[in-house]
């Protein structure tokens, strides 16, 4: 006699995952895009300390400076998508695009800064009278 089994008996046999690996969601542009943007937020530490010459730990939870956090987590969720689903694909144009957006404006509100702090100040008046 044939035994059958079921996906009750499946399910219910099953042993929780042993490894810490196993407990993470198998999404790899997902944990890419996450690492990256951990990655380039710690890098902003040792940046701000080569240029300023100062310790700033609160860095790495501040927005702005470089590396861009931003450009790190949509460049890598789109080299993740083009590497798990291949770049013919519609997810991988959706993350190329919104990379490209992203970029371009990080770049340009950065361009923008710039400008405005180079911009002396205009001529100081004397209010004592």
């Amino acid at each position: 006699m044939d035994e059958v089994i079921t996906a009750a008996d499946v399910t219910s046999s099953s042993s929780p995952p042993s490894s810490p690996a196993a407990l993470l969601p198998p999404n790899l542009p997902l944990l890419s895009a996450f690492l990256a943007f951990a990655i380039a937020q710690f890098l902003k530490v040792f940046t701000t300390w080569y240029t300023e010459k100062k310790w700033d730990s609160k860095r790495m939870i501040g927005s702005g400076g470089m590396p861009s956090s931003h450009s790190a987590t949509v460049m890598a969720l789109a080299v993740a998508i083009g590497l798990q689903e291949g770049t013919g694909g519609p997810t991988f144009a959706i993350a190329i695009v919104l990379a490209c957006v992203v970029m371009y404006d990080a770049s340009g509100v950065r361009l923008h800064a710039g400008r405005q702090a180079e911009v002396p100040p205009g001529p100081t008046r004397n209010l004592d009278y």
